[in-house]
């Protein structure tokens, strides 16, 4: 049966008033009991019966792309694909894109596929690595199943592929990045090159990103029987310039006779730059620099840096004829997409 307002108004011990002037946003109601309804409209998964939905389980022109920050290259180069593909089909029969800023927040995620299950949404393209923990990944799980169950087509574009149960073909489909293998490629780079006392600066420590590209790394220094002090040698931040900074002069300050610094991210790498500069070291005479994502500035920085590429534009390009059903679903559901290393000139033997 059909969950209705009064059922999420006794659940969250409001008057059904209530519940109406919170979903419909133009009526003050305090933070406490808006959180109060919202919730429990997650909780039910209660779907406003509103005219739209009256049109027997149609989906809408609409398609959600969930990005954790759309000022961040990485996320807008995919945004920017996936809309392209989707907003004007020859002939007509293009979607109308929203992009969902979620700002990392978990809460926000499942908040906004709450939104786009409402709207009917006729596909939903999640981009970029998951918030790590069980509930929360359980939680996402039953949205997205939820929403393919009424017909919306699902993507995940550069995030790990959701646990399948193994009966038939999954309902979502997976282009999945990597970063393990990528940050393990680069990490040897620079082992070959002969650096041993080499840093790394990644992001919070609760994103799937986060923690492949960690692992990749790391394994490359387990091969080369380097694993002591690797805890020491690396520091968490946020996927930012600011984090890249502070974090640099961290690593000096643990080990000043770092030879290397490995940047989760090019825009991290950025940031290391500006701190190694501010310290009087020569890039990369002094300290090498590697950054990952490979994004437009990567090759003009100076000097251009060293990077890992992976294939923004394409990724997102494909995600959108997958949610526009135009392009087949790869076998299983899930496609892994290769990382290439950029060797370039920020990185050479150290001195």
């Amino acid at each position: 049966m059909a969950v209705t307002l009064a059922d999420v108004a006794a659940h969250a011990k409001v008057s059904s008033a209530t519940v109406s002037r919170v979903l419909s946003g133009n009526y003050p109601v305090s933070e406490a009991t808006r959180a109060r309804v919202l919730r429990a409209v997650n909780e039910l998964d209660y779907v406003v019966n509103g005219p739209a939905s009256a049109l027997a389980a149609a989906t809408s022109d609409l398609v959600g792309i969930l990005v954790n920050d759309i000022a961040d290259p990485f996320f807008g180069i995919i945004a920017g694909a996936v809309q392209s593909e989707i907003a004007g089909l020859p002939g007509g029969g293009g979607k109308l894109a929203v992009v969902c800023n979620t700002g990392g927040s978990p809460e926000r995620e499942l908040t906004y596929l709450t939104l786009l299950q409402r709207q009917r949404a006729a596909a939903v393209v999640v981009t970029g690595g998951a918030a790590e923990g069980a509930g929360h990944a359980a939680a996402v799980a039953a949205k997205l199943g939820r929403l393919t169950a009424a017909g919306t087509r699902v993507v995940l574009c550069g995030r790990p592929p959701l646990p399948h149960s193994g009966d038939g073909e999954p309902a979502v489909t997976t282009l999945a990045f990597d970063n393990r293998g990528g940050a393990q490629r680069l990490t040897e780079h620079l082992l070959a090159l002969g650096h041993r006392r080499i840093g790394y600066v990644t992001g919070p420590p609760d994103r799937t990103t986060t923690r492949h590209r960690l692992e990749g790394h790391r394994a490359a220094l387990a091969a080369a029987g380097l694993t002591k002090g690797s805890e020491r040698l690396t520091v968490h931040g946020s996927f930012d310039r600011a984090s890249g900074y502070d974090a640099t002069l961290e690593l000096l300050r643990r080990e000043p006779g770092l030879t290397a610094v490995v940047a989760a991210n090019d825009t991290i790498a950025l940031g290391a730059f500006a701190a190694l500069r501010d310290r009087g070291l020569r890039i990369p005479e002094d300290v090498s620099v590697a950054g990952f994502d490979d994004l437009p500035f990567s090759a003009d920085a100076v000097p251009a840096l060293t990077t890992v590429r992976l294939p923004l534009q394409d990724a997102g390009a494909r995600a959108g004829r997958l949610a526009m059903d135009r392009e087949t679903a790869p076998p299983g559901g899930v496609a892994t997409i290769r990382a290439e290393l950029m060797v370039r000139a920020s990185t050479a033997p150290p001195r």
